[in-house]
């Protein structure tokens, strides 16, 4: 037991005293002064110059106001963007596809005793050549002939071959295009034909008949069309002819 009194007095056995707990309540009361008066030196410092107005900071021969420029309308009259997007054709346009002509040239179509106008027939316009060609596949497939490849394949190989010969027929010359778009107007009689085999068959005298009166009705058109665009008078029946022969392959497939 006494080893053990020994070990506890040894243990919490301190050098601290009551004079030493006043002088670190002194020196925290010291800081705490020091503190003190740091502080309030801080708030004695002087205060930042007033707000000046910005009338006093611009100088005399600014007449516009503080951060806002005076708008210079002569440059907004001037400027070459203005009203742009109005003076911009319609997308159609842009695209080459016009309604007006499209309607003008299938009229010319219908109605082979109709002077054809040579400015319009001129354009590479193939919105309705395509729509036709769609036309006579679908109306063929409803008679039960599935022939789109041989429309298109037809189609692709006799405009070369017409395009071919009028370049040799014509000292202007003609674009692949502009042939493609006038054999591709013509082919409407082709889908009237056609449309006629979904309700009766045209293997017989009456089918026949039909059949060489939308051939010569089909080349007519295009012949007169491709003279009055290329300038060649009297020489019809020579651009007739191989359009007879391309429209007889599309009769062929309607009444076979």
């Amino acid at each position: 037991m006494s080893n053990l009194a020994q070990f506890d007095s040894d243990f919490y056995q301190s050098n601290f005293t009551i004079d030493n707990q006043e002088h670190s309540g002194d020196d925290s009361n010291a800081y705490g002064n020091l503190y003190g008066s740091r502080k309030q030196q801080a708030g004695e410092q002087p205060q930042p110059a007033s707000f000046v107005p910005s009338e006093t900071l611009m100088s005399p021969g600014y007449a516009g106001q503080f951060f806002q420029p005076a708008s210079n309308s002569d440059y907004y009259s001037q400027s070459p963007y203005i009203d742009s997007f109005d003076e911009e054709p319609p997308l159609l346009e842009e695209l080459g596809i016009h309604f007006d002509h499209i309607w003008q040239k299938t009229w010319t179509v219908l109605n082979p005793m109709k002077p054809a106008d040579g400015s319009i027939m001129n354009e590479t316009d193939l919105t309705g050549p395509i729509l036709f060609c769609i036309a006579l596949g679908a109306t063929l497939l409803l008679a039960g002939k599935v022939q789109f490849g041989y429309v298109y394949g037809m189609s692709a190989i006799g405009c070369l071959v017409i395009h071919a010969l009028l370049n040799l027929m014509s000292s202007s010359g003609v674009s692949y295009g502009c042939v493609a778009s006038v054999l591709g107007y013509c082919l409407l009689p082709m889908v009237i034909l056609s449309g006629c085999a979904m309700f009766f068959s045209l293997q017989g005298t009456f089918g026949t008949v039909s059949s060489l009166v939308i051939i010569g009705w089909c080349s007519l058109s295009a012949s007169k069309i491709f003279i009055a665009a290329l300038h060649m008078e009297g020489q019809q029946l020579l651009v007739a002819y191989p359009c007879a022969l391309l429209y007889g392959l599309f009769a062929l497939l309607t009444i076979f």
